[in-house]
């Protein structure tokens, strides 16, 4: 049996989607399942129970404290290979991430399951081309809009959700065929927010990162995720995520959906409800 956890989450949901279209079985797991799936609570890890599971799709609880991610993601793997999982996949951060502030808990997790009895493959997915638009912003320019962007002349390798599903979905339907392999799963074309206010047809403004860290303060955001969000935009803004490539595509076994398309229906559809 393949189980995909985090299955209330937009990735799994399309993920098991995918599966189901393939015709390939499978089961979600959720902190709240709905019918049909199992109970699976990071934060409970004595509550876990991965048995009869063949291959295990491990998608991280959302961002929290270092210590906390690695510590669920720690018990998931040793209860998976005490359950008899065969094959474990996991949804980490691509390589090029590695000065983000979530990166850590990725390697780490690599490291422990790596180590472990099972056979693994890991997909290291780049940036969600839906959330590029999450650093940028928009403010009224006279009778128009313009985006607010702390990224600079930075762009990202982003990839569409979809895309990243339909290569999770390749890999689960033939582990045995993805055994010990690392995936770098970033897109094929660099965009940035000039890209992206090009495509909408608007004016861009750069703010400084210490503007952007204002602004975040401003409408209210926790320090953590502050501190996520700046870390992305300095790495975007730096160029550290640019770097694109070619395992994406071979997974999919197709051209990957134009990021810059849904990075900019995504950022419109925030334009809408600006007072």
């Amino acid at each position: 049996m393949i189980l995909v956890t985090g299955a209330s989450g937009r990735f799994s949901s399309a993920l098991l989607a995918e599966l189901r279209t393939r015709g390939v079985p499978a089961m979600g797991g959720s902190r709240t399942p709905s019918e049909g799936q199992r109970h699976v609570d990071f934060s409970v890890p004595d509550s876990l129970d991965f048995s009869g599971v063949d291959t295990l799709l491990l998608v991280p609880a959302g961002a929290q404290e270092d210590d906390r991610q690695i510590a669920f993601n720690r018990a998931a793997v040793e209860v998976a290979e005490r359950d008899g999982v065969s094959h474990l996949v996991y949804t980490s951060l691509t390589g090029a991430g590695d000065h983000l502030s979530m990166a850590l808990p990725h390697r780490v997790t690599e490291g422990i399951i790596m180590a472990s009895g099972m056979t693994w493959t890991i997909l290291r997915n780049g940036v969600y081309a839906e959330i590029l638009g999450a650093p940028l912003s928009w403010e009224k320019h006279g009778e128009a809009l313009r985006i607010v962007s702390p990224l600079g002349d930075g762009a990202v390798a982003a990839v569409a959700r979809h895309d990243l599903a339909g290569a999770a979905a390749s890999v689960l339907s033939d582990p045995g065929g993805h055994e010990r392999k690392v995936y770098e799963l970033v897109g094929s074309r660099a965009v940035s927010a000039a890209d992206v206010a090009g495509c909408l047809g608007c004016e861009v403004r750069d703010i400084s990162l210490g503007e952007y860290r204002q602004l975040l303060a401003e409408v209210g955001m926790p320090a953590f995720r502050q501190s996520l969000m700046l870390s992305i935009a300095s790495v975007i803004r730096h160029g550290f995520l640019a770097r694109t490539g070619d395992d994406l595509p071979y997974l999919l076994g197709r051209e990957l959906t134009d990021p810059l398309v849904v990075a900019a229906k995504a950022l419109a559809a925030r334009r809408a409800v600006v007072p």
